[in-house]
């Protein structure tokens, strides 16, 4: 599944989804790498959320709704 992490600046959700897909949340406060192979991420700790899986805040809004 690869490493998720919410950037607590912007909301957005981030996911590494395999080795070397290197993403940035929208704002450039955070960045997450590595996929499952490896998690390397970045940026200020208090700016980071780090999520497991199921934990995504628009994937629970959307199964609120139904």
């Amino acid at each position: 599944m690869g490493t998720k992490l919410q950037c607590n600046k912007c909301k957005d959700i981030i996911e590494s989804k395999d080795v070397h897909h290197f993403v940035w949340c929208k704002c450039g406060a955070i960045f997450v790498d590595g996929g499952d192979e490896y998690c390397r991420y970045g940026g200020e700790i208090e700016d980071i959320k780090f999520l497991d899986e199921g934990d995504d805040d628009s994937e629970n809004k959307n199964r609120d709704r139904s």
